[in-house]
């Protein structure tokens, strides 16, 4: 069993970057610029976008944090929205999700530029995404796309079963594991809440993505050996063993299921970090196509 280190491969990733932008630097020419819109004051979504405005003084980037009352109306966040897309300085635009009731995820997702959508969530760039075209991938597939690839993974051939079907993660991971490409070539099947056979189907599958969000639900009797195994939940669940109250859960109980595996990702440390990788790829891609 060998442990698929998020950490690791996220630092490998940035490093690579930070070069490329002092290149930029050294011609002259101009560096990536990411602005993220924070509504409110989730403690995990505080968390979430202060690992990105890190990440982006790490490799060089331009950040700017905008930070909003949960009180803000849906016309006020729009404006703004609308306001970075015509800024020419900035190259990709994030708004942290959730967001509060009253404001529409699909309005502030569709006014985003999709030339500035560096979330990937964006109609435009899902379609080409679907057609195999060049765009922006939803940051958590792709970041598990380039840790497969930074492992040398083979994927042909090999049937995956993804659990959970949402447009940030179970629907574009399915796309992407069976397009013609390496990683990818796989046979999915793409599984949710009213699957009847999910078991079943997890026994048989050489590929397990799990993105459900419910704490150690798949569990050693779903896991054939020498599967291999991606946990893209996380979930804060009590503990009063832990300082902080909590300890953080994937979809998969790692204890039972990873002795069964030939690689697996651990929680935290897998999955998270290379979500904020690959969106550092591409506000890098962001930047560079428009220059």
């Amino acid at each position: 069993m060998q442990i698929l280190d998020g950490l690791l491969v996220s630092r490998a990733t940035k490093e690579e970057l930070k070069i490329k932008v002092a290149q930029l630097v050294t011609e002259g020419k101009k560096v990536p610029h990411l602005a993220a819109i924070l509504v409110g004051n989730n403690g995990a979504s505080e968390t979430y976008v202060g690992a990105k405005v890190k990440a982006c003084e790490e490799i060089g980037f331009k950040s700017t944090l905008i930070r909003l009352e949960a009180e803000i109306s849906e016309f006020k966040l729009l404006s703004i929205i609308e306001d970075l897309n015509n800024d020419l300085d900035i190259d990709g635009i994030l708004v942290q999700l959730p967001l509060p009731k009253h404001i529409s995820d699909e309005k502030v997702i569709n006014t985003i530029h999709p030339s500035k959508d560096v979330d990937g969530f964006h109609p435009v760039n899902v379609g080409k995404m679907v057609q195999g075209l060049d765009t922006f991938i939803p940051a958590t597939p792709y970041g598990i796309m380039l840790m497969l690839e930074h492992y040398k993974i083979d994927t042909k051939g090999k049937h995956a079963v993804v659990i959970g079907r949402s447009n940030i993660v179970g629907r574009p991971m399915s796309i992407l594991l069976s397009q013609a490409a390496n990683p990818g070539n796989c046979t999915v099947t793409i599984t949710h809440s009213h699957t009847h056979n999910l078991e079943e189907l997890c026994r048989n599958a050489d590929i397990i993505v799990a993105a459900l969000g419910k704490p150690e639900f798949v569990k050693a009797n779903m896991v054939k050996d020498g599967a291999i195994v991606i946990d893209v939940g996380i979930t804060r669940v009590a503990d009063s063993s832990k300082k902080s109250g909590f300890a953080l859960k994937g979809d998969v109980d790692f204890k039972e299921v990873a002795p069964k595996c030939s690689f697996i990702t651990p929680v935290p440390g897998g999955v998270g970090p290379m979500t904020i990788a690959a969106l550092m790829k591409n506000t890098y891609k962001a930047c560079l196509d428009k220059n």
